[in-house]
């Protein structure tokens, strides 16, 4: 068995062999999140900000004119993600202590529910055309994604 070097004080093991396709898991998952959450900030950083500059029939053309071509790679890159972070969680979360969780593991099942939420949500919309019910915004979404940013950096602490 080997130690990812990065969580080496967590003790998590993954079978010899199989840290080379974490690695690679790890690297599509960091590309599609980069892909969904960059478009998360662009949209609400940018993209809303259309209608102060543009007449609003001329920005709802303009947003639309990048939003079909957003719909065609981002929630793919969503699913990819969720997918991705399903293989790593299945291989860092560990046995639970006889003392419960560790911090490490409530982090990552926080981070895992957060990111679950936002794929359930993306698939719904994408192959059900089932809208979102509360949150018709991509501000919620954002703040997930700024939440699970911050898990995955104070986890290994």
């Amino acid at each position: 068995m080997s130690t990812i070097p990065f969580i080496k004080k967590y003790i998590i093991k993954i079978k010899k062999g199989s840290l080379i396709v974490y690695t690679i898991v790890h690297t599509i998952h960091l590309y599609a999140i980069f892909i969904y959450g960059g478009f998360l900030f662009v949209d609400n950083l940018f993209l809303s900000k259309m209608p102060l500059n543009l007449p609003a029939e001329e920005a709802k053309k303009a947003k639309e004119a990048i939003m079909v071509h957003v719909r065609k790679v981002v929630p793919y890159a969503l699913m990819v993600a969720v997918a991705s972070g399903l293989y790593m969680f299945s291989q860092i979360f560990g046995e639970i202590g006889s003392d419960g969780l560790s911090r490490f593991q409530i982090m990552l099942a926080i981070k895992a529910f957060f990111g679950l939420w936002l794929g359930l949500r993306g698939i719904n919309q994408k192959f059900f055309g089932i809208n979102p019910w509360v949150f018709k915004s991509h501000i919620f979404p954002l703040s997930l994604v700024i939440i699970m940013i911050f898990l995955s950096q104070f986890m290994y602490l």
